[in-house]
């Protein structure tokens, strides 16, 4: 191996001595580096090698000058003779050449640099052309410099004619790559969005939101720019080659011309965009998307875009935005994605203000998109409220032990010393559908404050943006509800005491939910704008109601007994008992009030005073009825005894409360008839009528002359008028007088009225 390398190492210093030998002594210095660059202690045996050489070159010239030494003497002699003539000619020649050899000179220097023009000028013009502003810039050097020294050769004014179209050329290609970046960046601004907004988003739920939304624009320092996305050069190219031509004016107009087209395809929503989260999200995308680029373009140029047409762009934008989303949102019923739909466009409006866009009115939609949650959220808690009352038994809440008392008062604030006193197992007043609202109530302010967060606002708006909403839920879904409750067909009298006792419950719980908002927004209660609970006027209106539903059902109840009633309208004397038809009424009613004791005082008074009301009136219609031709006295002493116990049952007080014979007033119209038939006290009544101390003050001549008719019936040898036929006509006599003076009595009051 090492014989190898000696033989290589020689051979390689001969070829250099041989190159030294025949080479220009100018070039000799890199042949003689390459020794050097061998292998280790190569060029002392290459110095060894060429002193060798240069000693055998020494004796061949000595040799050489040996042979040839007399002809040199020779030589040199004659030299000397011609040398004056040869001066003086070498002088005129040299002259004449160097003439000669400058214009060979210039001719080949201009024929080698025509050469090269026509080769680079026939070259592919892409490839000129791929340089751009380089190209142009040559172009220019040529017009300017070199062909004008040049002009008088036709290929230069060839060159000079093609100078335009390449510059034409290039404007084209230029422009094509624009369009190729402009249908490129079409369809990545979604991703430009979507990576901007993830941004956004990332930044604020690592910062937390700000209570009062403010310095937004300092949580977006670190959102990368869109140019990490895109490649602009394409524009700044297009933009520079345009302005070096002298046409940047069409070039302006153009891309701008372009992009509102872009931004009105970009803003044209999908039909189907209401029915997803993710149809919004890529319509917010897209949008940032474009703007992002158009911030980037205004900000890295100079004047292809002006603040101006940026700002006239926005707003476009922000009008049609506002009113595409007014209307798709108005179509969403799920609060779900209302909910997500705020958040978005939440996200979108930082994003694009963290780039100076304007984005007020996005939040003023907020606000109206706000409403339209809060409707949502009533429409869903009306189903919720329904199926609370739709399952409630409407019976006491039992509570056998002191962890199911804890467990009912961890949900509903209820406290009474008396219950809280007695043993266990006891009952809570309300029915167990009460705490169940109670909660839903707190559940409707937490999710009503998921979509006032991060709107921007103070804590004191916000604070008057849950009152508001919440007050909304009772005054109107909740209270709607109780409403459509009472009026229900299975509710009964039962129940709708049971609901008047709930509903006094929840009105008191309402201080409660009014602390419950007071902790969430640290907004004191006492502040002027504070907007009040209104639970009070919610609860007593649907106390109201069912206080109303129980007085008609009463009533009801009565008249389903009253239809009982079988009089013997010509019975010739009384059984000597009420009727079974009114003695049932009368347990039923004294039953029913019984239950009413947990009522408050004045209902309780009020459903028993309207319950006797009714009663009397229709035992009246029911004498009175038309349909009724006769009736025997002793039909109206069997009807004298059921009205005694009707006035029996009101004297027992059957609520506490009444004061003396209040109650029992309310059959005092049936009292004065009836006494004035079972006494027969005519003179009396007629010689009073009128007085206001009148026994019979509430007896009407109508209505004293409707019965007496029933009663009046020759035909019948029952009725009381046979009897005085019989006994004694001069009655008969007195009696056609009596119903001459009620008819009498009766025309009067009629003219009169």
């Amino acid at each position: 191996m090492a014989d190898n390398e000696s033989v290589e190492c020689i051979t390689e210093h001969e070829r250099i001595l041989q190159e030294i030998e025949s080479t220009d002594t100018a070039c000799v210095g890199p042949t003689l580096r390459s020794v050097y660059d061998d292998q280790p202690n190569a060029h002392k045996r290459f110095m060894e090698k060429l002193e060798v050489r240069i000693r055998n070159h020494d004796r061949e010239i000595e040799k050489m000058c040996n042979f040839h030494h007399q002809g040199f003497v020779d030589a040199i002699t004659e030299l000397l003779k011609v040398r004056a003539d040869a001066e003086k000619l070498m002088v005129r020649q040299e002259t004449q050449s160097n003439r000669s050899l400058l214009e060979v000179i210039r001719c080949r220097i201009q024929q080698r640099n025509m050469t090269t023009t026509v080769e680079r000028l026939q070259c592919d013009g892409r490839y000129l052309c791929s340089r751009y502003y380089a190209a142009l810039k040559t172009m220019e050097q040529l017009e300017k410099v070199y062909i004008p020294r040049v002009s008088r050769y036709r290929f230069c004014q060839i060159m000079a004619e093609n100078l335009p179209k390449l510059r034409e050329d290039i404007k084209d290609i230029s422009m094509s790559d624009l369009k190729d970046f402009l249908e490129s960046i079409r369809k990545h601004s979604d991703k430009i969005g979507e990576t901007a907004m993830k941004q956004v988003r990332d930044v604020l739920n690592g910062f937390g939101r700000r209570r009062n939304g403010e310095g937004l624009g300092e949580l977006l320092l670190g959102v990368q720019c869109s140019q990490d996305l895109v490649d602009f050069s394409p524009v700044y190219r297009c933009l520079h080659i345009y302005t070096v031509l002298g046409d940047r004016e069409t070039f302006e107009n153009y891309y701008r011309k372009q992009r509102k087209k872009q931004a009105r395809l970009v803003l044209q929503p999908q039909s189907n965009m209401q029915e997803t989260v993710e149809g919004y999200r890529r319509y917010f995308n897209q949008i940032v998307g474009f703007f992002l680029v158009e911030d980037h373009v205004l900000h890295s140029t100079q004047g292809l875009l002006t603040r101006a047409f940026t700002d006239e762009l926005w707003n476009m934008a922000l009008s049609k935005i506002t009113a595409v989303l007014r209307t798709h949102s108005s179509y969403c019923s799920d609060p779900d994605l209302v909910l997500q739909l705020k958040n978005l466009i939440v996200i979108f409006a930082d994003t694009l203000q963290g780039y100076g866009y304007p984005v007020n009115r996005l939040f003023d939609l907020l606000f109206e998109i706000r409403d339209q949650y809060n409707e949502t959220l009533l429409k869903k808690w009306a189903l919720v409220f329904r199926e609370i009352f739709e399952l409630d038994n409407y019976s006491p809440i039992p509570v056998e032990t002191e962890e199911e008392y804890k467990s009912v008062v961890s949900r509903f604030p209820f406290h009474d010393a008396e219950i809280e006193k007695q043993d266990f197992p006891k009952k809570l007043p309300m029915s167990q559908s009460v705490p169940q609202i109670y909660v839903q109530v707190k559940e409707f302010i937490y999710a009503s404050l998921k979509f006032s967060e991060s709107l921007h606002r103070s804590w004191t708006e916000i604070d008057d943006m849950l009152r508001k909403s919440t007050n909304l839920l009772l005054t109107r879904t909740l209270s709607g509800c109780l409403q459509h409750l009472t009026k229900k067909p299975h509710i009964g009298l039962t129940e709708l005491v049971q609901i008047i006792i709930n509903t006094t419950h929840l009105e008191q719980a309402c201080k409660y939910l009014e602390d419950f908002i007071t902790n969430i927004t640290n907004v004191s209660p006492e502040t002027v704008h504070t907007t009040r609970l209104y639970g009070l006027s919610t609860f007593k209106d649907a106390r109201h109601a069912a206080e109303g539903e129980i007085y008609t059902k009463l009533n009801q109840k009565i008249d389903e007994f009253i239809q009982l009633a079988d009089y013997d309208w010509g019975m010739p004397e009384s059984d000597g008992q009420a009727s079974g038809y009114l003695m049932d009424l009368i347990n039923f009613l004294r039953s029913t009030f019984q239950v009413f004791t947990h009522l408050p005082g004045k209902v309780a008074q009020t459903a028993c005073m309207s319950a006797c009301k009714h009663l009397s009136t229709s035992l009246m219609q029911m004498v009175l009825d038309s349909e009724l031709k006769q009736i025997s006295m002793g039909a109206v002493q069997q009807f004298n005894l059921d009205v005694i116990q009707c006035e029996l049952f009101a004297s027992s007080e059957p609520v506490p409360g009444f004061q003396g014979d209040t109650l029992q007033l309310a059959f005092i119209d049936l009292r004065q008839l009836l006494d004035l038939f079972m006494v027969w006290d005519w003179s009396t009544y007629l010689a009073d009528y009128g007085q206001p101390t009148s026994k019979y003050l509430r007896v009407n001549p109508s209505t004293a002359l409707a019965l007496l008719e029933k009663m009046k019936d020759t035909s019948k040898k029952n009725t009381i008028f046979s009897q005085f036929r019989k006994n004694d006509r001069d009655k008969q006599k007195l009696i056609e007088t009596v119903v001459k003076q009620l008819r009498s009595l009766v025309n009067g009051m009629s003219q009169h009225s």
